[in-house]
């Protein structure tokens, strides 16, 4: 269920993809800023629901999901085990997910992908656009070629289907009809980055950190940028404010390659 092929985006050098090791060094920095990250706005309460990444569980969402909740947050995992690609019921099992929580609060829910996750989360929004307030992917492949990552071998696999999938896709790579953010990392070592560009628009953006792709649910940059996405008043959505902490934490992701 990875974007279709139409660019000959290759797949993250092996220096890059050796590089993920610094995954762990991320979610000990985000632990030892936590009292800093206590600082950003507090959300009002509106359900959350957490999207993880290929072969992953919501155990690999634990941290982002505390932080959230921390924040104020009504935070959800899927709850369907771990992510092997859209099989049987899976599909059917996260919209069930979703109409739970919009249903159980009278509100719209906020919708976090982590990579094949975040494929997911666009696909819901396009499904269920009325149940959903906002999207937010986090090296997200809804774009460019297939096997622009180091995972579509392990897709393939463990899926039993092609990580061609243009059924799906057309779904996924139009921008959903509601606040929409990817962020996203230049020195990913799973994802092509170009496979995680959004189309800015009045209601859609980028964001650009520098973080290893397993990290990028406990990074401390988007741990920030995540709760000031998800604290954006519903109807009255504004883009991301780079500020001070640009350019070495939020790098201008519309600068050339």
């Amino acid at each position: 269920m990875m974007a279709a092929a139409h660019n000959p985006i290759p797949p993250p050098s092996r220096l890059l993809l050796l590089a993920e090791a610094r995954a762990v060094w991320e979610a000990g920095a985000a632990v030892a800023l936590w009292p800093l990250l206590q600082l950003t706005p507090r959300g009002d309460g509106h359900p959350v629901l957490v999207l993880p990444g290929l072969v992953a569980s919501d155990m690999s969402t634990k941290l982002l999901r505390h932080y959230l909740q921390s924040r104020g947050y009504d935070t959800h995992g899927w709850g369907l085990g771990r992510n092997l690609g859209p099989r049987a019921g899976i599909e059917d099992g996260m919209i069930a997910k979703l109409e739970s929580l919009h249903a159980d609060s009278g509100r719209k829910v906020s919708l976090i992908g982590w990579s094949l996750g975040g494929v997911y989360a666009r696909l819901l929004a396009s499904t269920r656009p009325d149940l959903v307030r906002s999207v937010v992917t986090l090296g997200s492949p809804f774009t460019g070629s297939a096997r622009a990552t180091n995972a579509w071998r392990v897709y393939e696999g463990v899926s039993g289907q092609s990580s061609e999938d243009p059924r799906r896709m057309k779904h996924v790579r139009p921008t959903p009809k509601v606040p929409t953010t990817s962020i996203f990392s230049r020195s990913d070592g799973v994802v092509a980055w170009q496979c995680s560009v959004e189309e800015t628009g009045p209601s859609s953006e980028n964001i650009e950190v520098v973080a290893s792709h397993l990290g990028l649910g406990a990074h401390p940059a988007v741990l920030y940028a995540l709760a000031d996405r998800l604290a954006q008043p519903e109807g009255a959505w504004k883009p991301f404010n780079r500020g001070a902490l640009g350019p070495l934490v939020f790098p201008d992701p519309a600068r050339p390659e």
